[in-house]
């Protein structure tokens, strides 16, 4: 039996480790940036050697709840890994995509969509905003939208470009341009400088004292069993219009912002995963195509959006369809 000390000083390393989770501010909110304002951002490889790219891909399926159980209505998102992500089947997609057949469901099959990302490192050269703080370890994280990334790989295969962008004393800076387009975000006048520029001095001994992350670290983990089959029950929830039920869901996926309860004595071993402040806030400036959209319905047959009785003739539809299979 632990001792009185050994309890001490393992519920101090808990409050600490919290602490530096909850106070990282690693990942670069590059959204941020006002319109017109250009990062200037230097992209580093990855420490794990096995992973042929300098980047991870994130795919997440985001969850709205018309609020918590017993609390007000407003409405919430919870966000789980979709199961693609680890080559293995998706429950949410393997639902979703037979809403696509169906042009009065496809609206609310994009809502559950996969949401794709990638997640990068890097220094941070020029930055335009005013951060209140800043991590003391330079290397940041960058959540990269398929807008963005699309030119990353596009320069890749650039027979022009003789020299990875990540090379040390051969690479490339990446100038990130915030403009709008149709009311949105939009990053596509993003470009790689034209000149390479070795890293300096300051910048190498960053890598030298702190190290490079290894990505894969900082993706989510992988759901066993018991957290997919959470997943597709999260998910119906979702879809009929319920409150987030904290006392079902709470031990497995949580909404950013949302306390832990303690003293649950059927508690999993592992916990929760949990979503950064910053991941919280993120706005991508666009996402994965969703399954090709079918030929139009008439007018009268097609909700335009998922709410009100809007949504209770689309339940209906899709469990129609279900009795149907």
């Amino acid at each position: 039996m632990a001792t009185l000390a050994e309890i001490r000083a393992k519920l101090r390393e808990q409050e600490s480790r919290t602490s530096t989770q909850t106070s990282d501010n690693s990942i670069y909110p590059f959204w941020n940036i006002k319109e017109g304002d250009t990062s200037v951002l230097r992209f580093l490889p990855d420490a794990d050697p096995t992973n042929t790219f300098f980047w991870r891909e994130r795919a997440m399926i985001k969850l709205p709840f018309q609020g918590v159980k017993g609390g007000d209505g407003k409405e919430l998102i919870v966000q789980v890994p979709c199961m693609e992500m680890y080559g293995e089947s998706c429950p949410v997609l393997n639902e979703v995509r037979g809403w696509f057949k169906d042009s009065s469901l496809e609206d609310m099959g994009r809502k559950y969509w996969k949401k794709r990302s990638y997640l990068f490192q890097g220094f941070v050269v020029d930055n335009p905003l005013h951060e209140d703080s800043t991590p003391e370890n330079p290397i940041r994280r960058f959540i990269i939208g398929p807008q963005i990334f699309t030119l990353v790989k596009d320069a890749l295969m650039d027979p022009d470009m003789e020299e990875l962008p990540t090379d040390y004393t051969a690479g490339l800076d990446f100038r990130l341009k915030k403009s709008s387009k149709g009311g949105y975000a939009d990053y596509s006048t993003s470009s790689w400088a034209r000149r390479t520029r070795p890293l300096d001095d300051k910048e190498m001994q960053a890598i030298n004292t702190n190290g490079l992350f290894n990505l894969n670290d900082f993706l989510p983990k992988k759901p066993g069993d018991i957290e997919v089959k959470i997943i597709k029950e999260m998910f119906e929830a979702s879809v009929d219009g319920e409150a987030y039920d904290e006392d079902r869901f709470g031990n497995y996926f949580r909404p950013y912002g949302l306390a832990q309860k303690t003293g649950d004595p059927v508690a999993p071993d592992v916990a929760p995963p949990t979503v950064t402040k910053e991941e919280a806030a993120e706005v991508l400036p666009d996402e994965e195509p969703a399954p090709v959209k079918t030929k139009a319905a008439p007018k009268a047959d097609a909700p335009a959006e998922a709410n009100g009785n809007n949504a209770n003739d689309i339940l209906a539809m899709i469990r129609a369809r279900q009795s149907a299979d």
